[in-house]
């Protein structure tokens, strides 16, 4: 059989074509013996045979032909369902990569606002080697909200404080560890928020988690401004690699760190990423509130009969940014009175709300149907309802949960 060939379906076209005895039944045994030998050499290449190929082997290529017409339409109505559950990078490995300096160099004319990304991009470093050393135990400490902080939390969120109060360019800063805002430089330029390490209930099972950090400048500051005033935004994403999307002027960028054979420390693994209007990948948080909101389950619904791929692991980090690698995807979060809201606006939705709409794609506030990044921000602490993704599954969301039209 040629190598590159799946074997050829023993069916009945292919039974037929092979010749049958005409002995007796009584002696049917010895022909048997000759119709299996003659479709076992089917397997074999016809053009090692002698004496040309076995009518079998001729068939074949009518039988695959056959089964390729009657399959070609189950194959493109499978493409993204069960069948087809797993969705692969395109990306393909180039001579060279440019380097974080070069790309904010081209892209980013703000001097301060490419020191704030370089440093900010440092402290994502240094919380990648505490990742890959600390244990993950409980601190005996909590945060504001009455969540048990870890150790790797501690470590994160004092790595981002030092990285602001040592830096010429932060004004100011808050961490959604302890939602205030702090001075840092008065001389400084940004007001900067943060989550030092997202998915803090996930990281014990050594699951991918992340940062997220908003940039305001502080001349709107946070308070009264709104994610769409943001100077940038950035998200890491630690797992087996550490990647960081940071948004620029013109587009979204990825960066890698510690790439093997690469001499800068961060290079530019994907450029302008889009992400598609259509999708089939979902991942759905807050699936309690479907138990009160009939919309929710409406939608929940449709995922599953429409054959949608679920990825969704509890991180938000994780769950969004996989729309920048796939190139798609959705990830919904409505709330109800049963289930509040959770997601932090200024620490959370504005930093991925932004990355997300510089990509091609949309945002929900899940109430009222607007992007997340027209909220105006009146508390450090504000929570929000959330979807972000693909943009026709935006707007279904809202025509489901929020009754757009």
């Amino acid at each position: 059989r040629d190598s590159h060939s799946p074997p050829p379906s023993v069916s009945r076209r292919a039974r037929s074509a092979a010749p049958r005895s005409t002995m007796p039944s009584p002696h049917r045994g010895p022909a048997i013996v000759v119709a299996l030998a003659t479709l076992a050499a089917a397997f074999v290449p016809s053009t090692v045979r002698i004496g040309g190929p076995h009518p079998v082997a001729q068939n074949r290529v009518g039988v695959r032909r056959l089964m390729s017409a009657e399959t070609e339409t189950e194959t493109k109505d499978a493409a993204f369902g069960a069948s087809h559950t797993s969705f692969y990078t395109t990306a393909e490995k180039k001579e060279s990569y440019d380097s974080l300096e070069t790309v904010l160099a081209a892209k980013c004319p703000d001097e301060k606002l490419r020191t704030c990304i370089t440093e900010m991009l440092d402290a994502c470093a240094d919380i990648t080697k505490a990742l890959r050393s600390a244990l993950v135990t409980v601190e005996g400490s909590s945060n504001t909200f009455g969540d048990v902080q870890l150790t790797v939390d501690v470590i994160a969120d004092e790595l981002m404080w030092q990285t602001c109060k040592d830096s010429a360019v932060v004004f100011q800063g808050a961490s959604e560890e302890e939602p205030e805002i702090k001075d840092c430089n008065p001389d400084g330029q940004f007001v900067i928020c943060w989550d030092p390490l997202d998915g803090s209930s996930i990281v014990d099972n050594n699951w991918a988690v992340g940062t997220m950090i908003g940039v305001w400048d502080k001349s709107t500051g946070l308070i009264g401004a709104t994610g769409r005033d943001q100077k940038t935004s950035i998200v890491a994403l630690y797992g087996p690699r550490t990647t960081v999307l940071v948004a620029l002027d013109d587009g979204v960028y990825e960066f890698t760190y510690g790439a093997e054979g690469q001499e800068a420390d961060w290079i530019c693994s994907r450029e302008q990423i889009a992400i598609s209007p259509d999708c089939k990948i979902f991942a759905p948080a807050n699936m309690r509130a479907a138990q009160d909101l009939p919309g929710y389950k409406d939608l929940l619904d449709h995922y599953m009969e429409n054959r949608y791929t679920l990825r969704y692991s509890g991180g938000l980090v994780p769950d969004v940014y996989q729309q920048f690698t796939k190139q798609q995807g959705v990830f919904s979060n409505p709330t109800s009175a049963a289930s509040p809201a959770k997601l932090r606006l200024a620490f959370e939705a504005a930093p991925f709300g932004l990355l997300v709409e510089k990509a091609g794609g949309s945002t929900s506030d899940g109430v009222t149907g607007g992007s997340v990044l027209d909220v105006v921000i009146n508390a450090v602490d504000q929570r929000t309802a959330l979807c972000i993704g693909s943009s026709n599954e935006v707007d279904r969301f809202n025509e489901m949960i929020c009754m757009i039209e």
